[in-house]
């Protein structure tokens, strides 16, 4: 019987649980990010960050592979010992809690500048807490549903953001790779922002039905989030001239202030509210597998205590402190730095060591089977032993 059985998700909903949460409130600013280090020719660095990020996230999949029935913790501790596997955890889940916390930071701080901004950073945090926890508590399979309703609901934001190309000026665009390679190579780190949270496979993994699917799906799920990238940079790019982007911190809000309708005012407030729920994709699954994390390293089966402990803990500090725009940034900077090591250096690592354990253990094994079949077996004459010894 499989040990996560009760919650498995379909590839579909992996796909879509992955992809939301790469794509998080952080895409607001990346078409300024990217003008500021390579100008126009920005978009370029979004196809290399991609084509590591796929590499990346194929690696975490072999690793993976070696445990299919248990979360990285349990390979962990199945090739390094316990507590290895407790300490893995441990760092896992506060990963995951920073990750969450700094999407919601983000949700409150754009929350306050564009729709509520006579409203206290507590109260913004409480009202997007609450639907936080409904979902969060009822386990993974109601939270890939959320993933595929959200997925549904949004398929018609990219067609709004069509209308400003009536004003758009293509010739930003070229000639491409106007100062060569390195501005474009320069740009590439801060795609990485846009694309982690790949490494929650590491916890996602043994709850796929179709684990075959799993190398595909993750493709998939990467190519989505790269071409929804791709296609919003492109559209501020060739809306906003290369030194107008850099004025805006989020474009892909100040876009929207070009698009009118005779029933709808400040169309940029109507999206925004919207975007909450596609936001929300960030840091609902990084808190639910943050608790998972703890409780996988107290042994316990219901996540929903550690939930209303972080919870309560989340909504009390708030009162207390909430991060500036500048602090803000900071902190988007040191997930950049932690998110690289965790989801684009450390799976490479340890997949370099599983392959030197089995083969060193393969290699162990089939040297003392190999001699208990050569002095054992009653066929081998002597002379054959002497020879094969030798």
């Amino acid at each position: 019987m499989k040990k996560y059985a009760y919650n498995e998700i379909t590839s579909m909903q992996y796909i879509f649980l992955n992809s939301g949460i790469q794509v998080s409130v952080f895409f607001l600013a990346m078409p300024r990010k990217l003008a500021e280090k390579a100008g126009t020719d920005g978009w370029i660095a979004l196809i290399i960050g991609w084509a590591i990020t796929v590499v990346a996230s194929l690696i975490v999949i072999q690793v993976m592979k070696k445990h299919p029935e248990g979360t990285l913790f349990d390979l962990i501790a199945r090739y390094l010992g316990k507590w290895a596997g407790r300490v893995a955890a441990i760092f896992f889940a506060l990963y995951l809690f920073y990750y969450a916390y700094t999407g919601l930071v983000e949700a409150v701080l754009l929350t306050k500048a564009w729709l509520l901004p006579q409203t206290s950073a507590s109260t913004v945090m409480l009202l997007l807490l609450i639907p936080t926890y409904v979902i969060a508590r009822n386990g993974l399979r109601v939270l890939g549903r959320y993933a595929e309703l959200v997925f549904m609901i949004s398929l018609w934001i990219p067609f709004v953001y069509l209308f400003p190309l009536k004003d758009a000026h293509w010739l930003n665009m070229v000639p491409l790779l106007k100062e060569g390679w390195k501005p474009v190579f320069s740009a590439v780190p801060t795609t990485f922002f846009s694309y982690i949270g790949f490494a929650t496979t590491f916890i996602l993994y043994p709850f796929l039905k179709n684990k075959q699917k799993a190398s595909s799906a993750i493709m998939i799920s990467d190519t989505l989030t790269m071409l929804g990238y791709l296609f919003i940079t492109v559209i501020c790019f060739v809306y906003y001239s290369p030194d107008e982007i850099q004025k805006y911190n989020e474009p892909v809000v100040n876009i929207l202030e070009a698009i009118e309708f005779n029933f709808v005012e400040r169309m940029e407030v109507l999206f925004i509210a919207f975007f909450l729920l596609i936001f929300s994709m960030a840091w609902i699954p990084a808190i639910y597998m943050g608790v998972f994390c703890t409780s996988w390293l107290l042994g316990k089966q219901d996540h929903r205590n550690h939930l209303r402990i972080l919870w309560l803990f989340t909504a009390v500090s708030t009162f207390f402190f909430i991060p500036t725009f500048n602090q803000r940034d900071r902190m988007n900077d040191f997930l950049i730095q932690i998110g690289f090591g965790i989801e684009y250096i450390f799976p490479g690592c340890l997949l370099v060591y599983l392959w030197m354990h089995d083969r060193f253990q393969w290699g162990k094994r089939l040297g003392t089977s190999g001699s208990f079949i050569l002095y054992s077996s009653p066929r081998l004459s002597s002379s054959l032993r002497a020879a094969v010894t030798s």
